[in-house]
C-alpha cells in the first residue's frame, strides 16, 4: 500500500507542475513571440527489494516523472503594426540579443525599442543583435528601414543585419524566462524573411489550453481519489491486525 500511494504521488505531483505549465501558457496568451510549452513525462521503473519466498517474485513498480517541457514551433499569426521597429520572422529562425554577461539569447518578440543611448534593445533594454554587433542610431540616421534579409539602412546607408540565427535541434532551447531562450549551437538562418512593422502572436490557443486544464483537473481527482482509498484500506488493515492481536 505503501507503493501505492508513492506512486499516486508522482502522479500527483507531475499532475500539479503539468498544471503550472499550462497557466503559464494562458497567461502569455497575448505575449508577442511566445512558444506554447508542454511538460514531458518519462516512466520511471523502480525494483523492489529482493524477495524469492513468493512464487511470482517482485514486480518493478512504475513511477512518473517530469523531466522538462517541449516547445510548440508554429508560427503565430503576424500582426501588422506600423511601428518601423516592430519586426517579425516570417517563417523559421530566432532574434538574438545580447545578456548582461554578453552571451547570446534568442527570441521571436521583435518588438523592439530605442534606448534613451539610441540602441535598439528590447522592452527590458537587451541590446538587439547584428552582424556587427549591438546597433545604435542618432537623429542623423533619420527613418529605418529593415529588409526581408534583415539589412537595415537609413539615411545614413547600410547600418547592418539583424542576426538571426536558427538550430539544428530546436528541441534543446532552453528557457531563461521573459519569452528568451538559449542554445549552445545557434546557426545562421538560411533565407530568413523579416517582416518591418509587424509582431508575431503568441501560438497559444485558449481553447486548447482550457481543455488541457478539465482534463488535468480530472485527472489530479480521480488521483486524489485513489489516494484516499488506498489510505482507508491501510487503516482498515491496522484496525483488523489490532483486533487479531488483542
Amino acid at each position: 500500500m505503501e507503493n501505492a500511494q508513492l506512486i499516486t504521488l508522482s502522479r500527483q505531483m507531475s499532475l500539479r507542475n503539468q498544471m503550472d505549465l499550462v497557466a503559464n501558457n494562458m497567461a502569455n496568451l497575448t505575449t508577442t513571440g511566445y512558444k506554447t510549452q508542454r511538460m514531458v513525462f518519462e516512466e520511471v521503473l523502480m525494483p523492489l527489494a529482493e524477495a524469492t519466498e513468493f512464487m511470482q517474485g517482485d514486480k518493478n513498480l512504475s513511477y512518473v516523472q517530469d523531466y522538462g517541457a517541449g516547445l510548440n514551433l508554429l508560427q503565430g499569426s503576424v500582426r501588422l503594426t506600423g511601428n518601423d521597429f516592430d519586426v517579425a520572422i516570417d517563417g523559421d529562425g530566432w532574434f538574438a540579443v545580447q545578456n548582461e554577461d554578453g552571451t547570446e539569447a534568442y527570441t521571436r518578440n521583435g518588438a523592439f525599442h530605442i534606448a534613451p543611448t539610441g540602441q535598439m534593445t528590447t522592452a527590458d533594454g537587451r541590446p538587439i543583435l547584428t552582424d556587427g554587433g549591438p546597433i545604435s542610431f542618432t537623429t542623423e540616421d533619420g527613418k529605418v528601414d529593415i529588409a526581408e534579409d534583415g539589412t537595415i539602412v537609413s539615411e545614413l546607408g547600410i547600418r547592418g543585419k539583424l542576426r538571426v540565427v536558427d538550430f539544428d535541434n530546436p528541441e534543446d532551447l532552453k528557457a531563461l524566462g521573459e519569452n528568451l531562450y538559449t542554445h549552445e549551437e545557434p546557426l545562421p538562418a538560411e533565407n530568413p524573411r523579416v517582416i518591418q512593422g509587424a509582431l508575431e502572436q503568441s501560438n497559444v490557443r485558449g481553447v486548447i489550453e482550457v481543455a488541457h486544464m478539465v482534463r488535468i483537473t480530472r485527472a489530479y481527482e480521480t488521483v486524489s481519489k485513489l489516494m484516499a482509498d488506498t489510505d482507508d484500506l491501510r487503516k482498515q488493515a491496522i484496525q483488523t491486525l489490532g483486533r487479531l492481536e488483542a
